[in-house]
């Protein structure tokens, strides 16, 4: 895969153990979740008498491992082979409510509408108006977004060119910015987008929250593309894609 590199810088299942199902949320679990410990779930860790949850501290994964004392143990079990045990278990009950919380962070976020409002398929991508790769990306898109099939959702940076921040101020503060975002593709091989002068304090705020979301997703470069795949479940794809990944993330023609 290509990508453009920055220059600068269900309710919870019951506890599967030999405890009983009626058994309240332990004291432990709960004051995990008033430190903002989220999503909190058992699992079963295949041991009689150690019950586990596993939960999400922001988007990282987390096991807390229930003590007899009522205290907890928060970390990694390692097996007898010292290879880590519980990551699948762990995984398997916090993945949805994991790609829940990221949706809902990009759906949070500023980003360009491209494509029709009710298509049923949404694919984000961070997007800086200089990177070659997600123009190439945007050319290949074409067919879903046109067929009303797929909308993209441009999570503007600008993190490659000294104007590549003018140039996402003027597709931001355009009276209509899918149309600017839709010049800037266009002309792209002759320049792109005019750039504005100025640019205002809210963009430039809207910028620096956009690289700072990028990086959390752990995009180095752009295009940087999240959908979701058939479970429902966010993937990730760093850099242009392959033309034949471009079906799983843009689903069939």
């Amino acid at each position: 895969m290509n990508a453009a590199p920055i220059a600068s810088p269900a309710p919870p299942a019951p506890l599967a153990s030999s405890t009983a199902q009626s058994t309240p949320t332990p004291p432990i679990v709960q004051a995990l979740a008033r430190e903002g410990v989220s999503a909190l779930q058992p699992f079963d860790t295949g041991v009689k008498d150690l019950p586990a949850y596993a939960g999400l501290a922001g988007q990282q994964p987390i096991a807390v491992y229930l003590l007899p004392d009522g205290n907890g143990i928060v970390g990694t079990r390692i097996g007898a082979d010292g290879k880590p045990l519980d990551v699948e278990r762990v995984t398997k009950r916090i993945e949805k409510p994991l790609s829940d919380a990221m949706w809902s962070k990009l759906a949070a976020s500023s980003w360009i509408q491209d494509g029709k409002k009710d298509a049923p398929r949404v694919v984000y991508t961070f997007s800086d108006p200089n990177c070659p790769y997600c123009h190439r990306f945007w050319e290949a898109a074409r067919p879903w977004v046109d067929a009303g099939k797929v909308q993209l959702r441009h999570v503007l940076v600008a993190v490659i060119k000294a104007d590549s921040v003018t140039k996402a101020a003027a597709i931001f503060g355009a009276q209509n910015p899918s149309a600017a975002l839709a010049q800037n593709e266009q002309k792209f091989g002759q320049g792109g987008i005019k750039p504005v002068r100025n640019v205002t304090k809210a963009i430039a705020e809207k910028l620096q929250t956009n690289q700072q979301l990028m990086a959390e997703f752990g995009f180095r470069g752009t295009p940087g593309v999240v959908y979701r795949n058939d479970k429902g479940v966010v993937e990730r794809a760093n850099g242009m894609p392959p033309a034949d990944a471009l079906t799983t993330i843009l689903g069939a023609r």
